[in-house]
């Protein structure tokens, strides 16, 4: 008879629909299951052969077992279909799990109860396949479900040696596809979360009659041990144990294996398992578990100090919960020092009696109890005792708030710690210590994947995982899984960036995922890009795990905050890994020995030992700081803390213009109210935006924002002094800021009566902040340099540190290490000017020029006739000396060395550089004195860079420079010292005068620089104000050394507002009007023509006093006619009072009213505070600051009458001072 049709009598379906699906059963199991199990396959495991089943047996077997688990019995799953494995990889492209046995309302609940466990994950949704097929060992270890259609990989919770090479049926399992979350090889993976159905006959898990001899006489570890002491050539030994430690599977020079160790009380022996078609045990044992092995022999590792250990042979077979028969050992009561500390446990058939009292590999004595979860079991560690070492009991300081669905134990934690103390002593690095690490056991759920790529994740929400020194397994962990780890590090906030307590995994833990994950895959991780990048950079570098973690964390960091196109992804790893190896050195620890960490007691590793710094930088990007800035500008501070301490005598006036500026400076190395840790920045430098504020400075941008910088660096002259940013290979370049100062300036109108209504918001008419950063050039570190930048190093002879290709550079010859920069670099430009590679074919012409002077960058009506240009527009103008001629160029030189031909002058011709619009963003980058190539690109006339003159009328002479204006597209580099000729490289005497120099001057316009004291705001109501608001006037005191100071005002109503106008900075400003006041006081005035500069910066989060005024005598001081001294300090005693004055202030609005006595007034108060002032106590010697009041005409011609005759002479104007500060 047909086998179909027998079937079908055996099964006498009931309806059509169930005849239809036995067909279909037969049709797939001839064409699919058939050709792999009826014709030849390996032998089983235990040695027996699976045997020729024809189809009509695996048919009737399959609806059997397909019967014994349908909810409803009797009846065929019509709504299930049988899938081959080549349907299921390229046709299933959603995760998905399949279970037959269950009903509608246990589906619903099962995805209800997975829902919770990890709030916000959606569960797996349901399928109706069906999978049939035969497990088969994979390459590498790996288990794969096979049918004639192809294979897919398979990950068991508690697999057997018996499964393999026989025909299975999955009731339940989970698929992930490919490129989900923990899957990253082609075809997918298959996730059996119960146990296959055997759908043949075989030996049951346990004894098999033909070897029972064998396991009968299996040694104990203890004999075990003692043979391995002396190797005996051809003997071949059965062990039985538990399995204390499982090591993770390894490739060491294309070999792959792995160990594990068998303990019992007071022994412990390793086994190295690397025959290929034997490594499967590597998921087959796990910790806890009863096994026997045989077939072993004794044989040499090499490597491990020539130490003796069993070896898995061809002909080994593993037998897992295995319970020994014979009676010379006793587990339980062997040793008299034991005492089971669980009595309520009675073992049954799948679970053996055995508990260890005693073991050496791990270095605790633990009381294992499994309790039964479904298929897989579950430990309960308590420490006890040891015989080397004194532990105590370990409460760690988080506990689980609930227990998993399906385990019945809480929470497990065991500590091994060879030293009982948390923290060593502190190492010489301030705030650094060194502390050593607890070896536990634990087991929780997976609830969020912080970097698969990095090993990364969160056990229990609050418990971080490190698996990143654990070699790269094929299934990664994915939210929901419940792991069970054994040996595992504990360590205590080795990184303020992860949560407290993390688990690191070394070379000896054992990670074993005890349920699979019930929920789907939630997107890609980008936190991390470059999978495995930052682990094989970790094997490379021997870095500890508070690097590590700290390069993790950064790499998530900047793959959201880079510029896009700065980098590729696989880079940013590299990048997070050069920065850390930049803060922590490039020393690491020694290179780990891998059986040593593995096999050795007591166990060492590099998570043996970690740092713990509260004090590591901390990344924040650039819209984070400047959010944060801006957000506790105003609620950082109290209005009244920002009034002199006589504020309350203040007048209305008086205190409105007292808060209308203010500062707030922050270092980003002390700790604030903002942070606790030092800041560190990373971004692009550029000019400034369109929409940036301040277009007086460079920018700092990520790709989050941008902030203004003001930047300084050393000078290239001989006194190696701060100055403005001159270097225009600093544009483009990827740097790292470390050092840097956080500037705050708040502006506030307000309308306040009196000091007691400044807590009334009513009276603040409107509050603005800028915020920008302060910081030198020299504490850059340039992570990624600009075409330009290499240039200037290469030319100074530095290497560019810090470069993320400098460890190729450091194997590549020259030429190639300048392609390899340039080419890593060209993405990093953005839109900068050195976006091209240098060398690249572009046409263009240039000249060399020398600025000699530079106008301030202002608003102004060019008369421009499109639209997009209407109004007002920012430019600025810079005059410089010609060089040389115009040169052809067949690609851009951007910066390189100045060659011959630029140099060939018949004279120095003078240029005015006219900037407008997108022109004048090289503002921050131009300065007198440097040298600059100006290249017009993508022309080949040296007409355009040829200026034009003025025309004037016939038989006219004009004095004047011809005028060049600038376009957009046009580029200047500088060009320093090391590139310029030696013709070139004469240094120019300055004409920038001193703050003394100034006011002894005689010149009208004058360029000087000094030191900022004082800024106070000076509001002036009757002017119509720009883009600064109402209070666009300011007044700075600059001083010099010498002590003597000077007044300049400021209108910024028609320019860029400026940054850096800070007490403790030093600024230049240039084309500034030297003025004298009505009293003979020189100061300065602000001109549309006229810049400032920060030439180098101060410690702005205190202003620094003034310099000490001169002593002065009265007499002398007096008869002097100059105007050198004009504030000095002077000392005397009070010896009359000749005017008084009394004034009082309303409370509530704060008018004034004044009294004015004379000798006369029987007014008592008055003739008390005149006996009181001439008293001997107040008549005392004090000193003075003061202020000379200075005339136009220091002497006056006076009149004398004597009887009946005139006199006239000329005499001294009298000394009259103003009181500025009483001492």
């Amino acid at each position: 008879m047909d086998p179909l049709q027998r079937l079908l009598e055996l099964l006498k379906p009931g309806s059509e629909a169930e005849s239809t699906w036995i067909k279909a059963l037969f049709t797939f199991i001839t064409e699919h299951l058939s050709p792999v199990t009826c014709g030849p396959s390996p032998p089983a495991a235990d040695g027996s052969d699976t045997g020729e089943l024809s189809v009509f047996q695996l048919s009737v077997s399959v609806v059997q077992q397909i019967q014994e688990r349908m909810c409803v019995a009797h009846s065929l799953p019509v709504s299930y279909r049988l899938l081959s494995v080549s349907e299921l990889v390229s046709q299933q492209h959603l995760a998905c799990v399949s279970n037959l046995s269950w009903s509608t309302n246990q589906q619903r609940a099962w995805a209800r109860e997975a829902e919770l466990s990890v709030p916000g994950q959606r569960a797996l949704p349901k399928v109706n396949l069906l999978l049939i097929g035969c497990l088969r060992e994979g390459r590498g270890g790996e288990w794969r479900l096979t049918d004639s259609s192809g294979s897919v990989r398979c990950e068991c919770l508690s697999p057997s040696p018996l499964w393999l090479n026989r025909p299975v049926f999955l009731p339940h399992w989970n698929y992930i596809p490919q490129n989900a979350s923990g899957q990253d090889e082609a075809g997918g993976c298959v996730e059996l979360i119960g146990p296959p159905v055997l759908l043949c006959p075989g030996p049951e898990q346990g004894l098999a009659a033909s070897v029972g001899a064998v396991l009968i006489n299996a040694l104990g570890v203890r004999e075990a041990a003692g043979l391995l002491l002396h190797r005996v050539r051809g003997r071949r030994l059965a062990v039985w144990g538990q399995v204390g430690s499982v090591c993770p599977l390894l490739v060491v020079a294309g070999t792959t294996f792995f160990c594990f160790t068998l303990t019992d009380q007071s022994q412990s022996v390793p086994v190295l398992v690397k025959d290929s078609s034997r490594l499967c045990w590597s998921q087959c044992v796990h910790v806890g578990q009863s096994v026997c092995v045989t077939a072993l022999r004794v044989c040499v590792l090499r490597g491990w100090r020539g130490n003796n250990i069993l070896c898995v042979t061809e002909r080994s077979e593993l037998h897992t919960d295995y319970t020994p028969t014979h009676t010379d050992y006793t587990p339980t009561h062997a040793h008299t020092d034991y005492t089971p500390t669980h009595t309520d446990y009675t073992p049954t058939h799948t679970h053996t009696d055995y508990t260890p009292t005693h073991t050496d590999c791990t270095p605790t004595h633990t009381d294992y109890t499994p309790t039964h979860t479904q298929e897989h079991t579950h430990t309960d560690y308590t420490p006890t005792h040891t015989q080397e070492h004194t532990h105590t009991d370990y409460t760690p300081t988080h506990t689980q708030e609930h227990t998993p669905a399906g385990m019945d134990t809480p929470l497990l934690m065991m500590s091994h710690s060879d030293d009982d103390s948390e923290e060593a002593e502190p190492s010489v690095q301030s705030g650094v210590r060194m502390k050593q690490s607890r070896v536990i056991s634990y087991q929780g759920t997976v609830t969020e994947v912080v970097s698969e790529g990095a090993g990364l994740y969160v056990i229990d929400g609050k418990v971080g995982l490190c698996v990143a020194y654990q070699p790269t397994v094929r299934r990664k962990l994915r939210a929901g899984d419940q792991v069970e780890l054994h040996h595992v590090h504990f360590l205590f906030r080795p990184c303020p960036d992860f949560p407290p307590s993390m688990l690191c995994c070394c070379l000896r833990s054992s990670l074993k995922v005890t349920t699979f994950s019930r929920l789907g895959w939630a997107g890609p991780v980008l936190r991390c890009p470059g999978d495995g990048a930052l682990p094989r950079l970790l094997l490379q570098g021997h870095r500890g795990v508070s690097e590590y973690l700290w390069a993790c964390h950064l790499s998530s960091q900047l793959t959201h905050s880079l510029v896009p196109g700065v980098l590729k992804q696989q880079c940013v790893c590299l990048l997070s890994w050069r920065l850390m190896e930049t803060l922590w050195g490039r020393g690491g620890q020694r290179r780990r020995d891998i059986y040593s960490e593995m096999l050795d007691e007591p166990h060492t590793c590099p998570l043996t030992q970690y740092t713990v710094d509260s004090a590591v930088p901390q990344y924040i990007s650039i819209s984070e700081l400047c959010q944060s800035l801006q957000l506790d500008s105003w609620s950082s501070v109290s209005l009244r803390s920002l009034l002199p301490p006589d504020g309350q005598s203040l007048s209305s006036s008086e205190i409105d213009a007292a808060l209308s500026w203010s500062c707030r400076t922050l270092s980003s190395y002390s700790g604030d109210s903002l942070r606790r840790r030092p800041l560190l920045l990373v971004g692009v430098l550029d000019f400034p935006s369109q929409m940036s504020e301040l277009k007086q400075t460079l920018q700092l941008r990520d790709a989050t924002g941008g902030v203004a910088c003001v930047a300084t660096e050393t000078s290239e002259d001989d006194s190696g002094g701060q100055r403005a940013s001159y270097n225009t290979a600093w544009i483009g370049c990827l740097v790292c800021v470390r050092q840097f100062t956080m500037v705050t300036e708040r502006f506030l109108q307000s309308d306040f009566p009196s000091y007691q209504h400044l807590d009334q918001e009513k009276f603040i008419t409107d509050r603005q902040t800028r915020v920008y950063l302060q910081f030198s050039l020299d504490h850059l570190h340039i992570l990624s340099p600009s075409v330009a930048m290499v240039t200037h190093l290469r030319q100074k002879g530095e290497e560019s540190a810090g470069d993320v290709t400098a460890e190729e550079e450091k194997t590549a010859d020259g030429k190639r290490k300048r392609e390899e920069t340039g080419s890593s670099l060209s993405a990093s430009s953005v839109t900068m000017t050195t976006s091209s590679v240098a060398g690249s074919p572009r046409p263009c012409v240039s000249m060399v020029i020398r600025v000699e002077q530079k106008e301030g960058v202002a608003w102004r009506n060019t008369g421009a006739e499109t639209k997009e240009e209407a109004g007002l527009t920012l430019c600025f103008s810079a005059r410089a000396a010609v060089i040389g001629p115009v040169v052809r160029w067949g690609r851009d030189p951007k910066n390189e060395p100045m060659t011959a031909r630029e140099a060939e002058r018949e004279g120095e011709d003078k240029v005015v550089l006219v900037f407008s619009g997108a022109s004048a963003r090289w503002f921050p980058v131009l300065h007198p004195g440097c040298f600059y190539r100006l290249i017009a690109v993508h022309t080949q006339d040296p007409s355009v860079l040829i200026s034009s003159g003025i025309s004037g009328q016939s038989g006219v002479e004009l004095h004047t420079d011809s005028t060049l204006q600038v376009t957009s597209d046009w580029r200047f580099h500088t060009l320093t010292r090391p590139q310029l000729l030696h013709t070139c490289r004469q240094v120019l005497s300055s004409m920038v005068l001193s703050v003394s120099e100034v006011l002894d001057s005689r010149s009208e316009v004058v360029c000087f620089q000094g030191l900022v004291s004082e800024r106070i705001s000076v509001r002036d109501r009757t002017s119509h104000y720009g883009h600064t608001g109402e209070h666009s006037g300011v007044r700075l005191t600059l001083c010099d050394q010498s002590g003597r100071s000077l007044h300049v005002y400021l209108d910024l109503s028609h320019t860029p507002y400026p940054p850096g106008l800070l007490p403790g900075n030093t600024l230049l400003l240039s084309a500034v009007q030297r003025r004298q006041s009505r009293t003979g006081s020189v100061y300065c005035r602000f001109l549309p023509v006229s810049s400032i500069t920060v030439i180098s910066q101060g410690e702005t989060s205190l202003a620094p006093p003034p310099p000490p005024a001169p002593i002065m005598h009265l007499g002398p001081w007096a008869l002097s006619s100059e105007q050198r001294c004009i504030v000095g300090q002077v000392k005397g005693h009070v010896v009359c009072f000749l005017f008084l004055q009394l004034q009082w202030s309303c409370s509530l609005c704060g008018s004034v009213y004044t009294q004015v006595c004379d000798g006369d007034s029987d007014d008592s108060l008055f003739n008390f505070l005149m006996c009181a002032c001439s008293s001997d106590v107040i008549c005392q010697p004090i000193s003075l600051t003061c202020r000379k009041h200075t005339y136009l005409r220091t002497q006056e011609v006076r009149r004398f009458s004597r009887a009946d005759r005139d006199f006239v002479t000329t005499l001294l104007r009298p000394l009259q001072l103003t009181c500025q500060h009483l001492h």
